[in-house]
């Protein structure tokens, strides 16, 4: 469905402004961003009969370090679902738009949120999405599902071997992975149904102890 927008959730090492520049266009992604980042505000409109090349940012912006530690930041505190595993997580949150820019390489717009901790016991980390529009809530919320999947992706390796077949052919991999996932899912299912035949077998009978005198 070429009306469905897409939004890719990667690590740190996809925030590169040459592979941002080009991907934004197409689809959405969310990343984390260095605190140390270049960020500026947009380049002003070009005024009437001026010439030469057309400027590509405005001000420079504060660090997200210099952010973090100001008293003139806003935060806002929100509870945030299953963050890294751990439930249901209040932290304290901070946004707004700039452009990235680092010299000889593309200029990128984005929206950045960065997230602290409310009591200071870890440092704050920050997040980029190349969607302005998007709300800092539904940033957060897609980056937390890249943790799922990445606890699958750790299962599977330390569980059902994954990465560790021998084939030297693609194919061959792929039909294994293929086969190791679904003989996983058949085995889980038929675990499943047995143990709810055993906890409804167990409540049709009432065991009594009795004790003599």
């Amino acid at each position: 469905m070429p009306e469905r927008p897409i939004v890719v959730v990667a690590d740190s090492s996809f925030a590169a402004l040459e592979l941002l520049n080009a991907a934004r266009h197409k689809f959405c992604i969310v990343t984390r961003l260095r605190l140390d980042a270049g960020l500026y505000d947009p380049a002003p409109e070009r005024a009437p009969g001026v010439r030469g090349r057309p400027r590509r940012k405005g001000a420079r912006q504060p660090t997200l370090k210099a952010i973090s530690t100001s008293a003139s930041t806003t935060w806002h505190s929100m509870t945030l679902s299953q963050w890294y595993g751990q439930g249901d997580k209040a932290v304290e949150i901070a946004t707004g738009t700039s452009v990235w820019y680092s010299s000889g390489l593309p200029t990128v717009p984005l929206r950045w949120v960065m997230v602290r901790n409310p009591q200071r016991k870890l440092d704050p980390q920050a997040f980029l999405c190349t969607d302005e529009a998007a709300k800092p809530e539904q940033i957060l919320a897609w980056f937390i599902r890249r943790w799922q999947i990445e606890v699958t992706f750790e299962e599977a390796r330390a569980h059902l071997g994954m990465e560790t077949q021998r084939q030297w052919s693609d194919r061959a991999i792929a039909c294994t992975t293929l086969v190791i996932l679904g003989l996983y899912r058949y085995s889980h299912c038929v675990a499943s149904c047995a143990w709810h035949r055993i906890r409804l077998c167990s409540s049709k009978f009432h065991i009594y102890f009795c004790s003599g005198t």
